[in-house]
This record gives C-alpha cells, structure tokens and sequence, in this order.
C-alpha cells in the first residue's frame, strides 16, 4: 500500500491496482498545491470547498459525498460514519462523515472534519485502527484537549496529523507544533510525502507519522 499527502486533509492510498483519494481540495483557494492525482474513487467527508474539490482530481473516477453506512468498492469494504462538524451537534458547520476501510490487511479511517468526540457506536467502530488521519489545527475541528482524549479512545497504532497551517495556507488554523508537544519526540516520524507500508512492516509500538508536502 502506498500513502501520499497532497496538503491539508487531502491523502491518495494506493492499493494493488485501485487508487482512492480523500477530501480533495483545489490548492488555490488555500494557498497551497492543486493535488496531483489520479484516482478510481475519490471520497469526500463534508460538502465545504476545502474538501469536496472533486474537480481536481484526474481520472474516470466513482465519488462519494458524505456517504454514511457500509459499501464496497473493488472487493474493498468502506463504513461511512456520521459526526459532527463541531461541539454543537452540527448546529454551526453540519455533519462530517468519517470513512473506515480495510485493504491489504490494514485498517484505516480518514476523520474528516471531526469537531466533537464521537459517539460510542462511532468510537467502537474505529477502535485500534492501523491509521488515524485526524485534523489536529483546530478552530475548524476538535482542540487540543479533545483530540488528546480522542486518540486516548481510539487508540491507533499510527496517527496522521492533517488539518493544520503550513506554509502559504490561508486558513486560520493552528501549526503541527502544540500537537507534537503532546507526542513524545522518540514517538514521531518523519515520513517525507509518501510511504509504502505492508501489514508486516506496521511498527509494534504507537507512532504518529507527519507527512511532507513535497
């Protein structure tokens, strides 16, 4: 499986012949790159511009918006999970659907706009997963203090941060640093802009990977 960064909630995960890409956005409105991709499905967790770019993406690709509940594409098995977009029960920025699937062995869910802890359900349905994108930037999503207790529930064994100011971003979003702070040094790695991984190759201990848009 290989797992690319294209900048702000936006990752490609590559496995066998079926690219999926998340939560697309189109670089300019940002201030950061377009995505360069090509993609046979493309998924979007919430219809706001910074993650629904569909457009930029390359391909004769299937999408999905917001898609809730259980569906396969490929032979790969996707659980849509429903969340809010903030500590209101979606009063202020609506609904965030948070994606889980399974390929080559290794689990994975894309938070999306996470702004709340989830319910038990929710919570139950991720538990232990192999990686956890999550928006660590704040303002727009979950701060510091829940994102703690979050990753304390799910407890995955590598976490993603995405979600959070680097250069030229124009978003009002916290940088990487106050999150790290959380992590101890000897727990984070330095991927650089991709990674292949295998189910063999996953680390024994808890991790949290920072991707670099290259």
């Amino acid at each position: 499986m290989r797992i690319k960064w294209h900048g702000h909630s936006c990752f490609e995960v590559t496995t066998g012949d079926t690219t999926i890409v998340i939560d697309p956005h189109d670089g300019k409105s940002l201030g950061i790159k377009v995505p360069s991709a090509t993609a046979d499905l493309v998924l979007m967790t919430h219809d706001h511009y910074d993650h629904n770019a569909s457009r930029t993406i390359n391909g004769n690709f299937k999408s999905a918006l917001a898609r809730n509940g259980r569906f396969e594409f490929r032979g790969i098995p996707f659980y849509g999970l429903s969340t809010y977009h903030d500590d209101v029960n979606g009063a202020k920025r609506g609904m965030n659907t948070m994606y889980r699937f399974t390929a080559e062995g290794i689990t994975l869910c894309h938070c999306g706009d996470l702004g709340a802890i989830p319910n038990h359900k929710v919570l139950n349905a991720i538990r232990e997963v192999d990686f956890l994108f999550l928006p660590i930037g704040g303002v727009y999503t979950m701060e510091l203090p829940e994102v703690r207790r979050f990753i304390e529930e799910v407890n995955p064994r590598i976490i993603v941060p995405m979600h959070y100011r680097v250069g030229g971003l124009t978003l009002p979003v916290a940088d990487i640093d106050g999150f790290l702070d959380m992590i101890p040094p000897e727990f984070v790695e330095y991927v650089g802009n991709s990674v292949d991984i295998t189910k063999d190759e996953l680390p024994d201990r808890k991790e949290c990977w920072v991707f670099d848009r290259s």
